[in-house]
């Protein structure tokens, strides 16, 4: 019997209907991914500008005991202050995680993921509009910090979506769970 008799080779219409079948099927969660960062988004700017308007020049708030207190800070580095000469990298690194973000938003199904990388879409976005609208000037602007906790860096909530997107994406890869909402066992 010949190769082309037995279909060795050629592929089958099963196999097409097999590939259509495991592809997620559902809603892209594409309107969750931009909910969540609108929020978080929202909220960053909001609380900077009034941290700006009332705390800025003033002396820090404590809001539990020594534990936490609010105290405005402009820090033109990453955390803990590091890398104060690399503001235009930290920069580039932002609209390079929105562009990314962006293009993986066309094969989102997961809710979970949708959740996760709206809260890093939206911290990237609250820093990145720190860096280009504030002082000393476009793409070197230092970014509004915050909440201070004792013996720790000082920190705002777009750096707070930041890490709890992040922390959400290794537990969800962890999981096994993919962007397009299928899941691997390795």
């Amino acid at each position: 019997m010949a190769e082309a008799e037995r279909g060795i080779g050629t592929p089958d219409v099963d196999d097409q209907a097999v590939a259509s079948a495991e592809r997620p099927r559902g809603r892209r969660r594409i309107l969750a991914l931009f909910g969540v960062a609108v929020v978080a988004y929202l909220l960053d700017l909001g609380s900077k500008m009034l941290v700006v308007a009332r705390l800025e020049h003033h002396e820090p708030i404590d809001v539990i005991g020594d534990l936490l207190r609010f105290e405005a800070v402009r820090n033109p580095g990453a955390a803990f202050g590091i890398g104060e000469a690399f503001t235009v990298i930290f920069t580039i690194i932002a609209a390079t995680v929105i562009v990314v973000i962006a293009r993986l938003a066309r094969k989102l199904y997961s809710l979970p993921w949708a959740i996760a990388l709206g809260l890093l879409l939206g911290g990237a976005l609250g820093n990145l509009t720190d860096r280009i609208f504030r002082a000393p000037g476009v793409f070197r602007g230092a970014v509004v910090d915050f909440i201070a906790p004792s013996h720790f860096a000082v920190f705002n909530l777009a750096d707070s979506a930041i890490v709890c997107g992040g922390v959400l994406i290794v537990l969800l890869s962890f999981r096994g769970l993919d962007p397009d909402g299928t899941v691997h066992k390795d």
